[in-house]
């Protein structure tokens, strides 16, 4: 495999992943991806299909996030760069592989804070389609607001990025506008 594919890695993922919230998990953070490929002028599906795989373990080994992701990838032909990403978004929490490339960076960002990003659309009428930087960052200051997403890693993902928390979020939600159907984010209006 010269590139994983969007499509090779949804196949990929589809044999681990079945349950409904981790495979929407696992596209939110292909969007959000597919938005910062575009801010770095990076090949964008390339980026989605990173995104779309990066828990490719979690539903079968939550207690051991990543431990079983590096061997079965190799050995589905996944590029060494690519499980180096994903193996990077768990950087200090169960991996020690440091985020370097902007590719590494953003998805160690952008993991959290899609689910930020997603429980501030689903409290809207309309959804993610006509969300706004300045209400979700009324969210993102509200600690109680999706308190179970890490704000501390989001924030030192965007440091590492160098760049302000309200940029990778206007960006994620823009990815994320993008794909509002299959995200199931077009609101309760629609």
């Amino acid at each position: 495999m010269d590139k994983l594919t969007l499509e090779k890695a949804k196949e990929i993922n589809g044999t681990m992943v079945t349950e409904e919230h981790l495979i929407l998990h696992a596209a939110n953070v292909s969007a959000a991806m597919g938005a910062m490929a575009d801010h770095f002028g990076e090949d964008r599906e390339h980026w989605e299909a990173v995104g779309y795989l990066h828990d490719y373990d979690y539903e079968k080994y939550p207690e051991e996030h990543l431990a079983h992701t590096e061997e079965p990838l190799r050995e589905l032909g996944v590029p060494e760069e690519d499980i180096r990403a994903i193996l990077s978004h768990g950087y200090s929490i169960c991996t020690d592989v440091e985020p370097v490339t902007n590719m590494e960076k953003s998805l160690f960002t952008v993991d959290e804070l899609t689910g930020i990003v997603q429980a501030a659309a689903r409290m809207r009428p309309n959804g993610i389609t006509d969300m706004e930087i300045k209400s979700f960052m009324k969210k993102w200051k509200d600690k109680r607001f999706a308190a179970k997403c890490n704000r501390e890693l989001i924030l030192k993902g965007c440091e590492m990025l160098g760049m302000d928390v309200k940029e990778v979020s206007a960006i994620v939600i823009e990815g994320m506008k993008s794909h509002a159907e299959e995200l199931q984010l077009t609101g309760s209006a629609g």
